[in-house]
């Protein structure tokens, strides 16, 4: 017995799978489901966040719908991964959160946007509000940097430790077979596994979307979003640097490196989520968690946003224009901040982990 009825489901595909075979050359889910001959909740969960969803599967599977087997591996381990987030997430209170992830996120971004429009009209009159500001510190005659480093901090602080608690329970869910603890070089074989998106092309042929031709789009939307949303990252943590170390306060000219970085990460973060919201409304609906498609549909609206934002005030920053673009994008950065442990989100953090899992087992038993 297991404890929901979608986990019953995946069980019984995994059983059906195990039997069959024909899709153990396509990704990491089917080598990993044949090292197991039972499965716990824990098995399950770990599988379905090893799923990267290309659908190849389905395509390839003599047993998927209309087959009285009615065998849909992407579909049933794409509501097992939603539900995984639910159940894993720290504080559990919060885990509501994952059903209605649209509104809350809108919701949450709406508070954050107007509470800071609302905190600059009211500690700065409309001449500094809407004045022009330029050369070092122009952003803090609008919010001093330490209230600004305090609340991000705090903000973030509070992300990072709630996605630890999350991941610390899933870890220690899928521990079995092969133990709990993990060597450099599984995450290091999990690393370059999750940076090449290795099982994100169906076997080699590419991704399955609208119909039975596979193409690799949704693994280029996919690149240039992680790596735009890595190089914001680091052009966020390379300002901290200047200010900190170097006394040097932004805005910053646009050839130095903070300004470079976050150009092409923004770039990323524009073209990566409208690709993927595209390929997302091609899909089969026969592949996906339709239920959920409004947490998918957040996380990428708020990434485009934060990129959106950030690029208007990088081209209008010397205009009267920066002082609420700046309470817009500091608005929709912090909603970002407040909701990464309860949206789409998690998903990379827990596949990553699953990928480590899975090069552990391989390293244990003797395959790599």
């Amino acid at each position: 017995m297991h404890g929901t009825r979608i986990l019953e489901e995946a069980d019984r595909l995994m059983t059906v799978c195990n039997s069959c075979r024909y899709c153990e050359g396509l990704c990491a889910v089917f080598p990993a489901m044949e090292m197991r001959r039972a499965f716990s909740d824990g098995d399950l969960n770990y599988l379905a966040n090893l799923c990267h969803g290309c659908g190849a599967c389905y395509t390839d599977c003599q047993f998927s719908p209309p087959h009285e087997f009615n065998v849909n591996v992407p579909q049933t381990l794409a509501v097992a991964r939603n539900e995984s987030y639910a159940a894993y997430v720290w504080p559990r209170a919060f885990s509501g959160a994952f059903a209605r992830n649209g509104l809350v996120i809108s919701i949450v971004a709406a508070l954050s946007v107007a509470a800071f429009i609302f905190g600059f009209a009211a500690f700065h009159d409309r001449q500094v509000l809407f004045g022009v500001h330029t050369g070092p510190g122009a952003f803090y005659k609008l919010m001093p940097h330490n209230a600004m480093a305090a609340l991000f901090g705090a903000a973030f602080l509070y992300a990072i430790v709630a996605l630890v608690m999350g991941v610390r329970a899933f870890w220690r869910d899928i521990g079995e077979p092969v133990g709990m603890r993990a060597d450099a070089g599984s995450i290091w074989q999990a690393i370059r596994d999750a940076g090449e998106l290795r099982y994100l092309d169906g076997g080699g042929v590419g991704c399955f979307n609208e119909d039975d031709r596979p193409t690799d789009r949704r693994k280029i939307y996919h690149h240039l979003t992680f790596y735009g949303f890595g190089l914001c990252f680091a052009s966020t943590s390379v300002a901290t640097l200047y200010h900190y170390f170097l006394a040097r306060q932004a805005p910053y000219p646009w050839w130095d490196l903070p300004v470079v970085l976050g150009t092409l990460g923004g770039i990323g973060l524009l073209i990566g989520p409208v690709g993927l919201l595209l390929e997302k409304w091609k899909r089969d609906p026969v592949l996906v968690d339709e239920k959920r498609l409004g947490m998918d549909v957040a996380f990428i609206v708020m990434l485009f946003l934060t990129s959106l934002t950030g690029m208007a005030l990088l081209f209008l920053r010397a205009t009267p224009a920066m002082g609420p673009l700046l309470a817009l994008h500091l608005g929709v950065v912090f909603s970002l901040f407040v909701t990464m442990p309860y949206g789409k989100f998690v998903h990379g953090i827990y596949r990553f982990v699953a990928l480590v899992r899975y090069a552990r087992e391989r390293r244990m038993m003797g395959h790599v």
